[in-house]
């Protein structure tokens, strides 16, 4: 679901994913007017495009890949940290000069900094006709006719029941192997860092049933990989009201790996205190469901771990990664640090370095600590940190993860893995890229008879902290 391994300089711009206007035009569709998005932050964000996506398809738009031929430009939003916001910023004052070019085109904002800020993007900088929650998606078409009355148009309104199960997301993703399904929404988890409970709200879990017909479709399409995306999937669970069946996410895993044996089912985000061994053992007895689990830490030492309210402490944490390989000896699992938290001493930090080596991650999404407006820490804790101090701390934690990722890359060679091909390698078309069980790269030679949807077996023969390079299994 994202790129491997980050860098330092990846990691401070804090855009994990910034595909600018990445659409295209489907089934050969003519529209009368065409929508421009670009979708930053994590992958709920461009899982909710797509549903944009649909809804607006429905409203007479079509998807297109430069702006200036866009009626409505459109981005959705991240407010996980100060330097996303300033980078939408920055995007809408260039939305707003094609925007002057275009009699009658119009500009939104979506998401979780629509939902933050408000009135204030409409009123007090006046950079936007439109802004929509991640709850509001629905009411997009009365709002565009509000704007294009020169009425600013607004609806933040979270809910306790949307979840969108009834659309069919339109696939912005142009690869046709790869594709995320959004199984819940919202977060009941407070830690104290963090703003997704205030701007998505609740949990609420979406119908199984319309979870497995996506997954079908998608693999009838010809799409071989979904991820199945919640800001805490471990704590799905959905009631059929008919039946007063149960499902938890573990039975989900299952229904959805049962879907075909050859569609990949991998999984994002987990807290580590709802992963069960009943998910460990899912992912241990069917093939398809990857051996990949990312669970985030955030930090290496239990008083920094208490004042994120993270509800486990260090020695728990070690015995969860313990029991994950435990059961499932060849799984890959991925973190996320958060260096320079409030009042986090030196020591502390190395506690941070400390896990990290311990758990031997394959990679990490790395960051320093950015204070949020409304949150627990804002309210309660002193950012008392340093920038620089913070910056150096995060340059030890990505170097030590480069380390750690290489070496367990290294550890691949000789090896041989079943390999989805996702498409051209970046570099070159005469190569392709594919991913493993694991959720790693890996780089071989094409052969004619091969095309993206199809899995081989490579042999792993070099490797660097990022990627894996190989020969095709003769």
């Amino acid at each position: 679901m994202y790129d491997q391994n980050p860098t330092l300089e990846q990691e401070d711009k804090t855009i994990l994913h910034d595909r600018q206007g990445e659409v295209m035009q489907h089934g050969g569709e003519s529209y009368s007017k065409h929508f421009y998005i670009e979708s930053y932050g994590c992958a709920m964000n461009f899982s909710d495009s797509e549903i944009v996506a649909s809804i607006l398809s429905k409203e007479g738009y079509g998807p297109t890949k430069e702006m200036s031929e866009a009626d409505l430009i459109l981005v959705n939003t991240c407010s996980i940290r100060e330097k996303a916001e300033q980078t939408v910023r920055q995007r809408l004052t260039i939305f707003n000069k094609i925007k002057k070019q275009k009699k009658g085109a119009l500009v939104g904002v979506l998401g979780c900094m629509a939902e933050r800020l408000k009135s204030k993007l409409l009123e007090e900088e006046k950079l936007v006709d439109i802004v929509v929650g991640p709850d509001a998606y629905r009411d997009l078409p009365n709002l565009i006719a509000s704007a294009s009355e020169g009425n600013r148009a607004i609806n933040v309104l979270l809910s306790r029941e949307e979840t969108y199960a009834d659309i069919s997301p339109v696939r912005l993703d142009a690869n046709g192997v790869t594709a995320f399904i959004s199984i819940m929404r919202g977060c009941d988890n407070m830690c104290s860092f963090c703003v997704v409970p205030f701007t998505r709200g609740r949990e609420r879990s979406r119908n199984a049933y319309t979870i497995i017909s996506e997954a079908q479709d998608l693999y009838d399409k010809g799409y071989r990989e979904v991820t199945l995306l919640g800001q805490n999937v471990d704590s799905y669970k959905w009631e059929n009201p008919e039946t007063n069946e149960n499902v938890s996410f573990a039975s989900l895993l299952k229904m959805v790996a049962e879907v075909h044996p050859d569609l990949r089912v991998r999984f994002s985000t987990s807290h580590p205190k709802d992963i069960t061994d009943d998910v460990m053992y899912a992912i241990r007895d069917y093939e398809n469901i990857c051996n990949y689990i990312h669970l985030p830490a955030q930090s290496g030492n239990s008083r920094v771990l208490n004042l994120m309210n993270r509800t486990y402490d260090l020695p728990w944490y070690k015995n969860k990664v313990n029991r994950i390989y435990e059961v499932i000896p060849d799984c890959a699992i991925s973190s996320d640090f958060i260096a320079g938290f409030c009042s986090e001493t030196e020591e502390e930090h190395q506690d941070t370095l400390a896990l990290i080596e311990y758990a031997k991650y394959t990679m990490s999404y790395m960051f320093y600590y950015s204070e949020r407006p409304g949150t627990l820490a804002h309210r309660k804790y002193e950012d008392d940190i340093p920038l620089k101090v913070k910056k150096r701390r995060l340059s030890e934690i990505v170097h030590l993860q480069n380390e750690i990722a290489l070496k367990s890359n290294q550890d691949d060679i000789g090896k041989k893995y079943k390999v989805l091909i996702e498409g051209n390698s970046k570099k070159s078309d005469q190569q392709f890229k594919g991913r493993t069980s694991q959720n790693k790269v890996v780089i071989f030679d094409k052969l004619e008879s091969l095309k993206p949807g199809d899995y081989i077996d490579v042999i792993i023969e070099k490797a660097n902290s990022a990627t894996l390079f190989g020969s095709i299994s003769s």
